[in-house]
């Protein structure tokens, strides 16, 4: 069962366009304290944009 300080938790990235997308992955704390942001495919616009992690 995963603790709460696990070192690679779940997170959400939330789209920038306000469309509501999601995607989920995990990600490092010690290699990225902040929060993260990527740039992933959004269908619903159809065009790559900045997912930022939501909390």
């Amino acid at each position: 069962m995963a603790r709460q300080t696990d070192v690679r938790p779940i997170v959400r990235l939330r789209s920038s366009a306000g469309t509501g997308y999601t995607y989920v992955t995990r990600k490092n704390r010690r290699n990225d304290p902040d929060r993260l942001v990527l740039r992933k495919y959004d269908p619903i616009v159809r065009r790559h944009l900045e997912f930022r992690e939501a909390r």
